[in-house]
């Protein structure tokens, strides 16, 4: 590999560090896990550059290695501990006062996704957040284009009631007659 392969890497991962971290946190659910992810992945994608093929999407590079790094985390804590991931809760900074209930509701959003199942909150990371289409997630985690529309299915029924809560939740307040 030449050094401008390298260097491409290199110039390539501070594009990259925001979605890593959102995606360090989007598998373990904790913010310190997730920036020892971040740095991990940056220490292996620069040792194994050479690995990177020039012309090929960087950011796919870089999540695979972020994702291969925390299933040996996760295998490596199964064998020490005996037992699987110790859940952790989604911290959100809720500033502003005109935007108090969006915020909550923002809040509400981001717990229930930690709440998922890993698979399904790694197709909303992927589809939601990165803006990968449903083939190249798939692709990504190897798994059948209609396996990520089943799991955005479900997730969009979860989801989906969120919206209207308070609503209903005024309604009860009131009696349920929807009047004042």
């Amino acid at each position: 590999m030449s050094r401008t392969d390298h260097e491409e890497v290199r110039t390539g991962l501070s594009q990259h560090l925001a979605a890593l971290w959102r995606y360090g946190l989007v598998l373990s659910r904790n913010r310190d896990t997730a920036e020892d992810l971040v740095q991990a992945t940056c220490v292996r994608a620069l040792e194994r550059s050479q690995q990177f093929l020039p012309g090929t999407r960087l950011d796919r590079w870089l999540f695979a290695i972020e994702r291969s790094i925390w299933i040996n985390e996760l295998r490596a804590r199964r064998v020490r501990q005996g037992s699987g991931v110790v859940d952790a809760e989604i911290a959100l900074v809720v500033d502003g006062g005109r935007e108090i209930e969006t915020n909550i509701l923002a809040s509400q959003v981001l717990r229930e996704i930690g709440r998922l199942a890993e698979a399904q909150r790694e197709t909303v990371l992927l589809v939601y957040a990165e803006g990968y289409s449903y083939r190249e997630a798939a692709e990504f985690l190897g798994v059948p284009i209609g396996t990520i529309m089943s799991r955005l299915a479900t997730v969009r029924e979860k989801l989906g009631g969120m919206a209207d809560a308070p609503q209903q939740r005024e309604a009860s307040e009131r009696g349920g007659d929807g009047g004042p």
